[in-house]
């Protein structure tokens, strides 16, 4: 074995997902933590490093036990309502995924996420025990990038472009 090792799992059977897991929540998590550097919001700071915390707490979770809590589940639904609230007349059903700095990296751990979700799907598919709460984190953590999005944009004074396909 490596004397350098980066993670022990690195080399792990590529069938089993688990590393990649935890490389792709790692890589959210590490995500979170530079917006959280770009903000000056002091509330929205604290509810970042707070959400940044669950998805280092989510990121063991195929390999040992999950250890998120129905609690900080409904602590982030209220968080992506009260923003709904907040930008319900900038809201849109499609946006493109651009505006100010901090808007723009929102989009690109919103679309993070839903790859995270799809692995985890995946892992499920394989025949593996995946706990319902763990698709609902990961999809509230997508809609919460996206509201939190548009809020940001909003607070910058920059319009949302909506986005309409030519094919659905």
């Amino acid at each position: 074995m490596n004397k350098y090792l980066a993670y022990p799992f690195l080399y792990d059977e590529s069938s089993d997902l688990r590393c990649d897991f935890e490389i792709l929540t790692d890589e959210i998590s590490s995500m979170i933590g530079l917006l959280r550097s770009m903000v000056s919001n002091e509330d929205l700071g604290e509810d970042l490093s707070k959400i940044n915390e669950i998805m280092y707490h989510i990121n063991p979770s195929l390999r040992t036990k999950v250890a998120v809590t129905e609690e900080e589940l409904s602590w982030l639904a209220k968080k992506v309502s009260d923003i709904q609230e907040e930008v319900k007349d900038t809201f849109t059903k499609f946006v493109l995924p651009q505006g100010c700095i901090q808007a723009s990296y929102c989009h690109v751990i919103r679309s993070k996420c839903k790859s995270l979700i799809r692995l985890l799907s995946r892992y499920k598919q394989q025949g593996n025990d995946v706990e319902d709460i763990l698709f609902d984190f990961v999809n509230l953590y997508s809609g919460y990038f996206f509201v939190l999005a548009l809020k940001l944009n909003k607070e910058d004074g920059l319009e949302e472009t909506e986005f309409t396909s030519r094919v659905y």
